[in-house]
């Protein structure tokens, strides 16, 4: 198949069946997200936002885009903007990986690296206060607002849900696991899949460290998921459970899906796995049912942190070192 643009390859990600005969009466699937252009779910927000704040003429072509990424929505939007003929200023901090800047800057983004710590140990807070310093300052910009933006549910709600609804409306879906950063992606997704199969379960997978439902903050070294704040995006959301994984938890999912299943998975990615199973490890299923993980990242940009035995070696240290972690949250 012939396409006339990159952006046109965003979307339509293939699913597949993880084989799991220890989870009885489980079908298992994960959704291949990292298959989009730049290789993860953030496509889908910077090509949906982008193409119509364009067409309803928000923004025009002499427009400077703003935004604060942790590392893949950087990627995508500096791809997308690059795409688009766009200006794009993307605010990173120390913890982003040299690779995810050097992707954010060959497209041709300008880069504003904030150093100061939030007061959860985080920068996320201080890279938002970047963000508005920015916005005031330079005429004719936008702030894309991952977290607060509607059109980040939107994407979710009518690109991914109606996939999934499309792949799965003879099968039947009856849970699905989604990791939580700008909330963008459960707020659409949940609210389409509930309409689409109303008894879905709506399981949201965080991380140690997350503010976003309730636990104590601690410093994360896994980009991509968790929060020093709760979005406000989130409100749309209609989560039945949350699972709370931890950093060594990810990396042995991440292992463990590239040994067992050849999915070569980010961090997020690792996550999402690590709840689905901790999750089954509790949760029996008494009749044949269908669960879907969302994986929205993809390896390689992980090469020396989580596929890194030294790494590893590190967070299982600093784990034992650390006060003991949050307990599961369940709503």
């Amino acid at each position: 198949m012939i396409f006339n643009s990159v952006l046109d390859l965003v979307g339509e990600t293939p699913v597949v069946h993880l084989p799991m005969p220890e989870l009885d009466n489980i079908n298992v699937f994960a959704k291949l997200e990292y298959a989009n252009p730049t290789g993860s779910i953030k496509d889908r927000a910077a090509a949906y936002i982008l193409r119509n704040i364009l067409k309803d003429q928000t923004i025009n072509r002499e427009t400077t885009i703003i935004e604060s990424s942790s590392g893949n929505f950087g990627i995508a939007l500096s791809s997308v903007c690059r795409s688009l003929g766009l200006k794009f200023i993307c605010v990173i901090d120390p913890c982003i990986s040299p690779a995810n800047e050097f992707l954010i800057r060959s497209f041709g983004a300008t880069v504003v690296k904030v150093q100061q710590e939030d007061e959860y140990g985080g920068y996320l807070l201080t890279r938002l206060e970047k963000v508005r310093e920015l916005q005031s300052t330079i005429p004719n910009s936008y702030w894309v607002n991952q977290y607060g933006n509607p059109l980040n549910a939107r994407t979710y709600y009518e690109s991914l849900g109606q996939e999934i609804h499309r792949e799965f409306e003879t099968l039947g879906l009856d849970y699905i696991f989604l990791g939580v950063s700008s909330g963008g992606t459960i707020a659409g997704l949940s609210r389409k899949l509930k309409e689409k199969f109303p008894n879905i379960a709506v399981v949201a997978v965080d991380v140690e460290g997350s503010v976003i439902f309730g636990n104590k903050p601690k410093k994360r070294r896994i980009p991509g998921i968790g929060s020093s704040m709760v979005p406000s995006i989130l409100k749309y959301a209609q989560i039945d459970d949350v699972v709370i994984v931890n950093e060594q938890e990810t990396v042995s999912a991440c292992r463990e899906m590239l040994s067992d299943n050849f999915i070569f998975a980010g961090g997020s990615s690792g996550s999402v796995y690590a709840g689905m199973r901790k999750y089954f490890a509790t949760h029996r299923a008494l009749y044949t049912c269908n669960a879907l993980c969302i994986l929205p990242d993809r390896g390689e940009r992980y090469l020396h942190t989580i596929y890194n035995d030294h790494w590893g070696i590190e967070i299982s240290e600093r784990r034992v070192a650390e006060p003991a972690g949050e307990k599961d949250t369940h709503l």
